[in-house]
């Protein structure tokens, strides 16, 4: 990825109103992929293969998706039950508006709603305006987002990278301007 100068940030770690990125724990989930095993004694559900998830404008895909329900009563065989979180790997992609967040794997706890991407490059996009780290976690009721920044070696906190472009968001601003 290449970043125009003027236009990159980074610090330790940031937080952003990600109002586009919306999961709820309220919504129908439709769930598909290539095959599905069922572990009804431990209240969960392995999906892979070209996994799609959609919920509301929400799009999630992976390879692999663990679904695990509440223990509290249904059946994970015909999905009656509760869902309590959502576990992908493999390439996790999520679409919402006009939000994109990609990286290695991810979470969702559907209680809390807040949902956790990570892997060695977790990129997350608003148009033209990029967001790069190894680590985000987002409170979807609120749109609030935490990135923390790829570790390097076995010291040193990693840096996180922001790229804005003026006049594509309402109130969004860059540094110091290259003439």
């Amino acid at each position: 990825m290449t970043l125009a100068p003027g236009q990159v940030f980074a610090q330790d770690s940031t937080q952003s109103r990600l109002s586009g990125l919306n999961l709820s724990g309220k919504d129908p989930i439709q769930i598909e992929s290539d095959k599905l095993e069922v572990r009804e004694s431990e209240n969960k559900a392995i999906f892979s293969g070209n996994v799609t998830v959609v919920q509301g404008p929400t799009l999630l895909k992976s390879g692999k998706m663990t679904v695990f329900y509440a223990k509290d009563g249904g059946s994970a065989a015909t999905g009656s039950s509760n869902i309590d979180r959502l576990e992908v790997e493999d390439k996790v992609y999520v679409k919402s508006n006009t939000q994109v967040a990609t990286g290695d794997r991810g979470t969702f706890d559907m209680k809390t709603e807040i949902l956790v991407l990570s892997g060695d490059e977790v990129v997350m996009s608003d148009g033209p305006n990029v967001l790069v780290g190894c680590k985000l976690t987002v409170q979807m009721k609120t749109g609030e987002a935490n990135v923390d920044g790829c570790k390097k070696g076995n010291s040193g906190s990693g840096r996180v990278m922001m790229s804005i472009t003026p006049g594509s968001t309402p109130g969004a601003t860059t540094g110091t301007k290259k003439q």
